[in-house]
């Protein structure tokens, strides 16, 4: 395990071979896999995991009940949610979101809470993401919609 020393990495659950960069924030509870390549400008909260061979590129933030499978590439700035109603000091109800062995999410891309990516599904930039996407899709646009299979 690699981790820059400017990055702010607390947890202790992080595989061999997994490269931390500049300027990310790991909370204490974040499980990370190996061989991972987490960028610059990543935060990843208490509960989440992430699988082996994972990328995740610049300005993504992984809150609490994401988990993400094994090979699977994240693109720069793409947002996760995990709260269908937000409100400042309010109750609220956090809905995991889970992304698939092998899929891909482009750059950009919104992924609201409670969604399931299916394995090797693949989300264009800018997409914004509703509903599950099943295995092999390909979607794009907003909301996002299938446009072929792979």
């Amino acid at each position: 395990m690699k981790v820059h020393p400017l990055a702010d990495v607390k947890s202790k659950d992080i595989g061999e071979g997994t490269r931390i960069w500049q300027f990310c924030v790991v909370f204490a509870g974040a499980k990370i896999g190996s061989n991972c390549n987490i960028c610059a400008h990543v935060l990843i909260e208490n509960d989440v995991v992430i699988g082996d061979n994972v990328t995740i590129k610049s300005g993504v933030q992984l809150w609490d009940g994401v988990r993400v499978e094994d090979n699977v590439c994240i693109g720069p700035n793409a947002t996760f949610t995990n709260d269908l109603f937000p409100r400042a000091k309010q109750p609220y109800q956090l809905l995991g979101t889970v992304i698939k062995k092998g899929a891909s999410i482009g750059a950009n891309a919104t992924i609201l809470p409670g969604v399931t990516i299916g394995e090797n599904a693949m989300v264009g930039a800018g997409a914004v993401v509703t509903k599950d996407v099943a295995a092999g899709a390909v979607v794009i646009g907003n909301p996002a919609k299938v446009v072929r299979k792979l």
